[in-house]
């Protein structure tokens, strides 16, 4: 299939209470590539499958949780296009620099949706100093470290007026909603929503507190990876939320906890191929639990309740 307006989500800046602990594991136990360090101490890390020069970047702050998820976009025209599009969604936008304060990065744009999380959009990023080969590759140039997360997958948003979140990433980005959950009267409970083959680039569920974050995802490569994430949850005293488990919603394979700093992590392999075309799936509120958790069908309260 082609791709419309947005290639994937790109880069996320998260929060984080302690630098050098939380620097720690989503180095050694996650399995990140340290890129380098900005002027003001943040520090820019990237999966060993990704190509592009970082895709997460860790700050530290007070107050564990998300600072803002960028988008790439195809060309740079497509992201002029982007940004016309969403200015006359009603948002509005503030450009920031070419090589400001996400080195490697061209020009972006920045703009907070009706759910208080703050989207930026790019289109130029300079290749990474350590990615993937190209010319008659090996599958990876050094051996991947802990739970071996190829690349930043997706994340789940919680925030007011989901609705128009989901409108806004259909009409202005160009993306399309796989899979859904309502209430009983109809009215969106959660969406998870894709600009390509994959079931989510990411999810939105209705929550009165805006801007916060339920989880970052990545991506394994199969169920014996999650497996293994498993066991390192538990030799490096990490809390547990959910899983080894299945998702019905997605298909995915799937285990969550919290790292260092409080911020909600899942690590991820399968679920199905997308594509625009497909009918809709649907899921009553009362499903929720069999959609998120396929082997026991039961609500975990803390799945739910905390966000940061």
């Amino acid at each position: 299939m082609g791709f419309f307006g947005t290639l994937r989500p790109g880069l996320v800046q998260m929060r984080v209470l302690d630098l050098d602990k939380t620097l720690d594991f989503y180095t050694n136990v996650l399995g990140l590539d340290e890129v380098g360090r900005t002027a003001d101490g943040r520090v820019m890390l990237k999966g060993f499958d990704e190509f592009d020069h970082h895709s997460v970047t860790l700050r530290l702050a007070d107050e564990a949780g998300l600072d803002y998820v960028a988008f790439k976009a195809a060309c740079p025209d497509t992201l002029e296009e982007l940004k016309a599009k969403t200015v006359a969604f009603g948002y509005q936008v503030t450009e920031l620099p070419a090589n400001g304060e996400q080195p490697g990065f061209g020009k972006r744009y920045s703009f907070k949706i009706s759910t208080g999380h703050t989207f930026q959009i790019y289109s130029d990023v300079e290749l990474a100093a350590k990615g993937p080969q190209i010319k008659n590759p090996d599958i990876w140039t050094t051996p991947p470290r802990g739970m071996k997360a190829q690349r930043m997958d997706h994340f789940l948003l919680y925030g007011p007026n989901v609705a128009e979140a989901e409108r806004f990433l259909k009409e202005v980005f160009g993306m399309y909603v796989p899979e859904v959950c309502n209430a009983p009267d109809g009215s969106r409970v959660a969406a998870w929503i894709t600009g390509s083959n994959k079931p989510h680039d990411l999810a939105f569920v209705e929550y009165p507190k805006p801007g916060k974050l339920h989880h970052l995802g990545f991506y394994l490569q199969d169920w014996r990876d999650v497996g293994d994430a498993a066991d390192l949850i538990a030799i490096n005293h990490l809390k547990l939320d959910i899983g080894p488990t299945r998702h019905a919603i997605t298909r995915g394979h799937s285990i969550y906890f919290w790292e260092p700093s409080g911020n909600r992590i899942e690590v991820y392999a399968g679920g199905y191929t997308a594509y625009p075309d497909n009918p809709q799936r649907v899921w009553d509120f009362d499903q929720l639990g069999r959609g998120l958790f396929y082997f026991s069908g039961e609500l975990i309260p803390s799945f739910l309740e905390i966000v940061t």
